[in-house]
């Protein structure tokens, strides 16, 4: 993969991962709240619908860049010589890959938004500073496995899919889809 590459799939990972946690960021607050065993209303009700939000946006950019750029690279490296019925295993394994390197950056970002989300009153930096205190690093990687395991079947389906739809998309139109045409058949993967 040359440099030029890996800069644009830093930059449009790193882009559009920002976009889709803030816009879902509220619904997101909701169902944790309700998830909460001290129930929605105990846990903030709809009021702070944003707290943890600083968390999200400074994990986000750096989650979904490493997301891409991992895809990216491992896809560059499998692609060559390999026959094009393998392409959907090909995607498969890269945001496998993806995932386990993305995981390391979401996890302690998921962990301090979801403890804001049902303590809307303590502020993103005391959570982290709690968590760090009393549970050390491992704290902020509590439930890492279980994230991996729960993004990678979704990978597993999702960028097949989308790169399939781009393929065909070019086909099509006779030469390789723009960055909005990508944009529509990774929200339809999705």
């Amino acid at each position: 993969m040359e440099p030029r590459e890996s800069w644009a799939a830093l930059a449009a990972g790193g882009v559009a991962g920002v976009c889709v946690d803030l816009i879902l960021f509220p619904l997101d607050t909701v169902k944790t709240r309700l998830q909460s065993p001290q129930g929605f209303r105990k846990a903030g009700g709809f009021r702070g619908i944003y707290a943890g939000v600083p968390s999200t946006a400074i994990g986000s950019f750096p989650n979904a860049a490493a997301f891409f750029v991992t895809y990216e690279y491992v896809k560059s490296v499998l692609h060559r010589g390999s026959a094009s019925y393998l392409s959907p295993v090909t995607h498969m394994v890269a945001a496998s890959f993806g995932e386990v390197v993305a995981c390391l950056i979401r996890v302690p970002s998921e962990v301090i938004k979801q403890r804001a989300q049902v303590s809307p009153s303590s502020s993103t930096f005391r959570i982290l500073s709690h968590t760090l205190y009393h549970e050390g690093i491992q704290g902020l990687y509590r439930g890492y496995k279980s994230t991996v395991l729960r993004e990678i079947p979704f990978s597993l389906v999702q960028f097949p899919i989308w790169e399939s739809l781009k393929d065909l998309w070019s086909w099509k139109q006779g030469h390789v889809v723009d960055s909005w045409q990508s944009a529509v058949c990774g929200a339809f993967a999705g």
